[in-house]
């Protein structure tokens, strides 16, 4: 909302250096993700995929299913990470998703499923399957 953004930022209007920097990482973290999950035999579709109704970090395809993958970096607290994937969040990705399966329409057969990465530290935790979108 508007008071984070304007938290987000110093008082000469560019953004705080903590703040650029977690977001820095946040985007390293993706990267990373995507890696650890080409590595494991998943073919990535888009990462940071926009549209009105959300944004998801990673899409992937693998075995005849669609995945959204939510991307969440910490130093050291896996549940930490998980945690932050708020049911509000789950439903943002959910209706992401839901666009872009619209907008590609040869996915209409697929199976969808969500997971979660958690980068702690260097190291990915993938929880496959983290969430039905009727949870």
């Amino acid at each position: 909302t508007d008071d984070r953004r304007k938290r987000a930022r110093s008082v000469t209007g560019a953004p705080r250096p903590k703040r650029v920097r977690a977001q820095r990482w946040g985007h390293y973290a993706e990267m990373l993700a995507a890696l650890y999950l080409r590595a494991k035999g998943y073919r990535i579709l888009t990462r940071r995929w926009r549209c009105p109704a959300g944004e998801v970090d990673i899409i992937a395809w693998k075995g005849g299913i669609l995945i959204g993958v939510e991307v969440k970096a910490r130093r050291t607290d896996r549940d930490d990470a998980i945690n932050a994937v708020t049911p509000r969040t789950r439903q943002r990705i959910e209706r992401a998703m839901d666009f872009y399966m619209a907008r590609h329409g040869s996915f209409e057969n697929a199976g969808l499923r969500f997971d979660i990465i958690a980068m702690i530290g260097w190291r990915p935790h993938h929880l496959p399957d983290a969430w039905r979108p009727w949870d």
